[in-house]
């Protein structure tokens, strides 16, 4: 077999593997995705490490390098659902002074107290949010860390609510990991809670684990302490420069992991059964019914007691 004929036969492969993770980013229901989340769920194709049992510690290398998936994402063309990328950041020439917050177009907006908000280490990850409507079916604003420091007008509403929570999404990394301290220097006074990821999470959910250069982990207080929680194999891993992103987490899960937390216990929803229970201690002929001829309404009525509790 000849080289040429061995490359034809190995971009003919990845291309059926960007098709079917096509098909996987956006299910169920249409979800945005980016660019990385694609090639992770290429990966996952590749190499289904995702079907392993969970109680085997894994985290795979890529099968595919990222160059290569840009290849066959050109030769593949338009991607539905795909968000283009984040526009880049300004340089150091672009620096300009910052200006005062501008007015709200509702002068009372930032009145009320904030019980949440969210802050995302990618921006790509918080672009991806946003375009599927997580900030409006959590009621959570959702930031970048390139946004720090807050808008001080948030940092207030958030002080107007007990028990107010920033919650921060991060890659389980160093930087990540460090991310959480640094937000709680910007809120100061306010609960900040890390949603993940850690180590533990990306060997129980076998994510795609690039490696980079070793990291020398912080003994003492600085910019890159890790906190005490994380055990002994997990800093192991972090120190031999393993990494896993937040993208590479299906986009289905992370829509489901990211509503379930930022909403916090869900009350639970009435039903048939729920319905019955609260008629078997509702008594009978809690609320009588209206005698003929009788114009009041039941709020009209005057209380009746319940014969069943006496």
């Amino acid at each position: 077999m000849t080289p040429r004929v061995a490359a034809s036969i190995g971009d003919r492969l990845l291309d059926r593997a960007l098709a079917t993770a096509v098909a996987r980013a956006g299910a169920p229901g249409r979800i945005r995705f980016t660019e990385r989340q694609l090639y992770y769920e290429m990966c996952r194709v590749l190499r289904p490490s995702h079907a392993v049992p969970r109680r085997l510690p894994l985290t795979p290398a890529p099968p595919v390098r990222y160059e290569r998936f840009e290849e066959a994402l050109r030769r593949h063309g338009a991607v539905p659902g795909l968000l283009a990328p984040a526009p880049a950041p300004a340089s150091a020439d672009d620096f300009r002074e910052p200006s005062a917050p501008s007015p709200p177009s509702a002068p009372d907006l930032y009145d009320y107290g904030l019980p949440r908000l969210l802050i995302c280490q990618s921006r790509q990850v918080a672009r991806m949010l946003l375009a599927n409507d997580v900030h409006l079916d959590a009621a959570c604003p959702v930031f970048a860390a390139d946004d720090l420091p807050l808008d001080p007008r948030l940092v207030t509403g958030l002080g107007r609510v007990d028990g107010a929570t920033v919650h921060v999404l991060h890659d389980a990394s160093v930087d990540g990991i460090a991310l959480t301290g640094r937000v709680r220097d910007v809120v100061p006074g306010v609960r900040v809670s890390s949603m993940g990821l850690v180590p533990r999470h990306a060997t129980a959910l076998h994510l795609i684990s690039p490696r980079g250069p070793a990291q020398v982990l912080a003994q003492g207080p600085g910019p890159l302490t890790l906190p005490a929680a994380l055990g002994p194999r997990e800093r192991d891993w972090l120190a031999d420069g393993r990494f896993a992103e937040v993208e590479s987490v299906s986009p289905a899960r992370l829509l489901r992991t990211v509503l379930r937390l930022v909403r916090g216990p869900r009350t639970p929803g009435h039903s048939v059964w729920t319905g019955l229970r609260e008629l078997r201690t509702a008594g009978f002929m809690t609320w009588p019914t209206n005698r003929p001829g009788d114009t009041r309404t039941q709020g009209d009525q005057p209380a009746t007691r319940n014969p069943v509790q006496g």
